[in-house]
């Protein structure tokens, strides 16, 4: 972990000191935070802000950023994370994300500093990406949790819970559309009282979806990004629809 650490440190170093540098920050505002098919946000509208920065050129680009989820309930829905993204021509992005659930977590968990392998709250996941191109519209995805608050084996070992996900991307008229099928291939022993990462009782499919999106020119100088997606999750029984915007 206290290489992990130092290796994000000096990165964060090599960034700031980069010449090609390009800062950007925002917000999302969805009426629900569902995420791989797990609502995360309970029942109320969740308001999303990040922060990024760029370095590189358009065959090798790096990205370091924040980003968060907050329920406009007033829960204690609320998610921190931290990224950091290696991108190979647009196509190739290998990301390392530190997950955090302050108010969700409780006890040593809910430490932001405490990174003790049993007592940490933090989730550090590690996934590989393709992400397209021109000549070929579909995606993928395997992310993989590498250390923390994973959900564990009845023989205290975390499961390095798995995420697949593969996607099909293309330009309608008025819009952009995206189809998408993910799932686990983890499977808990529910009779020794183990409890799978993506709440699922057996292999298979979490979250298979639509989104919509398109940009709504408000002013010649302003514009506000919008999607609308379809999110079913077959291994829970649930259905969901989403609808967010971007500033």
């Amino acid at each position: 972990m206290k290489k992990t650490l130092l290796f994000l440190c000096f990165t964060i170093l090599f960034v700031s000191n980069s010449k090609a540098q390009k800062l950007e920050f925002g917000a999302d505002l969805f009426n629900r935070y569902i995420w791989r098919g797990m609502d995360l946000g309970g029942k109320s509208p969740s308001i999303q802000p990040w922060i990024k920065l760029n370095v590189g050129n358009d065959s090798h680009a790096f990205s370091i950023g924040t980003w968060g989820a907050f329920s406009l309930a007033g829960t204690s829905n609320e998610e921190i994370d931290l990224y950091l993204t290696y991108t190979y021509k647009g196509a190739l992005s290998i990301t390392l994300t530190d997950y955090f659930f302050p108010g969700l977590n409780t006890g040593s968990k809910d430490k932001y500093f405490e990174w003790e392998k049993e007592k940490t709250g933090h989730i550090l996941e590690g996934s590989l990406a393709f992400n397209g191109t021109e000549n070929i519209p579909f995606t993928a995805l395997f992310s993989m949790n590498l250390y923390g608050n994973d959900a564990r084996k009845s023989n205290g070992n975390i499961f390095m819970s798995k995420y697949i996900e593969l996607g099909y991307k293309t330009s309608l008229k008025y819009a952009d559309f995206n189809v998408f099928v993910g799932g686990t291939p983890d499977k808990a022993d529910t009779d020794n009282g183990e409890t799978a990462f993506y709440l699922n009782e057996k292999p298979g499919i979490t979250n298979i979806g639509v989104k919509v999106s398109r940009t709504i020119q408000i002013t010649d100088n302003f514009s506000v990004p919008v999607q609308c997606s379809i999110i079913s999750n077959p291994e829970l029984n649930k259905i969901y629809l989403t609808f967010g915007l971007s500033f």
